[in-house]
């Protein structure tokens, strides 16, 4: 790779190529790893032997992962002076395809999130996260095995856009003077402001994609939650550009709940998708008390935040949660939890999200045989009681393994 200070490229592996939005299948992909703050460097590497081991196995040598190790976050301050270095982003622009760790973001002063940065600078607009129940898992919800639901969340624009000025700063006492002199409005003095961008173009990029992974995975139903009973030119433009674009391109193959209740007795035609919407509150009312009814989600920026970690915890919280960043030339999978400073260096925090985050990026290069042979195994692992310290306090009789011990485990099922 040319052009990079502190780092070099594996001689092995290809550079993967995104051809109408989806990578070519090939047989050494190199991917971009990123260990990440705090408990990272312990979880990445329980997840990689997982990986390794699946891979090797189901296509018997003849298909590996090359890794192409960088730095981010403050692992990277000791060798760059700066926490996203442009060796990273050059390598993640070259090679498409990244698999990292937990980033530690402050709260208040700062760096913003490397997170939210990584996602504006490659135009990752999907945040992908599926959600569904291992048996065995503790849960504190009495049917967890009834939430089976992956969210589309916008990932780009929204308050997430980071348009936002401080209180008493020069620019948003303009903007407040502005809004009050022109519109008529009467924001308070001191206040701070941010502004909440939705475009037409953003949403169906979002939903278009909600809609084609409906359908090519045999999903029933897409959903878009919204607040448009209040934000109406925001969230109520993200609702109606939403079904706009299930007109326009998918009107063969989708069907609306008013056309099935007023063109088909209340039963969805055989082989449709039913589009429908909800109101953000009473979704999150919805995932409680009828989650078997919700297939896919497609939402905005903030609300996909919420309801993708309130729908985690009811099948065991965000450390068992996958989830994965995705634009049209480039995808980056990524564990959903934050660092957890406190239990760093201790093979001790559990894997799983970074793990099932690598089970979604094995799918997505194509490779489901090695992504399938995880996924049983991983439920053979917490059927047999071989958890981590946070699932083994919850689970009676359960035999508590360090990280990479329960990576073993995995591999011993595999």
């Amino acid at each position: 790779m040319a052009d990079c200070e502190k780092i070099t490229a594996p001689k092995e592996g290809s550079k993967v190529e995104f051809v109408n939005g989806k990578p070519k299948e090939i047989d050494d992909p190199t991917v971009v790893l990123m260990e990440g703050d705090g408990i990272g460097p312990d979880v990445v590497r329980a997840a990689v032997s997982v990986l390794e081991a699946a891979v090797a196995k189901a296509y018997e040598g003849k298909k590996k992962l090359v890794w192409f190790k960088v730095l981010a976050g403050e692992s990277a301050i000791p060798v760059y002076k700066d926490v996203l270095p442009e060796d990273t982003l050059k390598a993640i622009e070259e090679y498409k395809i990244a698999l990292k760790g937990p980033l530690t973001t402050p709260i208040g002063g700062g760096f913003r999130s490397l997170n939210v940065t990584l996602r504006q600078k490659f135009d990752l607009y999907a945040c992908v996260r599926p959600v569904k129940y291992y048996d065995g898992v503790p849960s504190p919800v009495k049917n967890p095995e009834k939430v089976n639901i992956v969210v589309f969340r916008e990932n780009v624009e929204d308050v997430y856009a980071g348009i936002e000025w401080k209180s008493g700063s020069i620019e948003a006492n303009e903007i407040i003077e502005h809004i009050n002199s022109k519109y008529g409005k009467n924001i308070r003095e001191n206040s701070g402001i941010g502004i909440k961008p939705i475009s037409a173009f953003g949403t169906k990029r979002l939903v278009r994609a909600a809609i084609k992974y409906a359908l090519e995975n045999n999903r029933k139903s897409v959903t878009l939650m919204h607040k448009g009973n209040i934000m109406k030119f925001t969230e109520g433009a993200f609702k109606d550009w939403g079904y706009e674009i299930a007109r326009e391109e998918f009107a063969n193959k989708t069907v609306t709940e008013q056309e099935v209740s007023e063109k088909f007795g209340g039963n969805t035609p055989e082989g449709k998708l039913l589009i429908k919407d909800r109101i953000a509150d009473s979704m999150f009312q919805q995932i409680l008390l009828r989650p078997e009814e919700y297939d896919v989600l497609a939402t905005l920026n903030l609300n996909g935040d919420y309801i993708s970690d309130a729908l985690a915890a009811q099948v065991g919280g965000i450390g068992i949660a996958p989830g994965a960043n995705i634009g049209n030339n480039a995808a980056i999978f990524e564990a959903t939890h934050g660092s957890a400073p406190k239990y760093a260096g201790q093979d001790k925090a559990n894997p799983s999200s970074v793990l099932l985050s690598g089970v979604m990026m094995l799918e997505f290069l194509g490779w489901k045989q090695a992504a399938k042979t995880i996924d049983d195994a991983y439920k053979k692992t917490i059927a047999q009681k071989i958890v981590t310290y946070d699932f083994a306090r919850l689970m009676q009789g359960a035999k508590e393994v360090k990280a990479s011990e329960f990576a073993q485990a995995i591999i011993a099922n595999l």
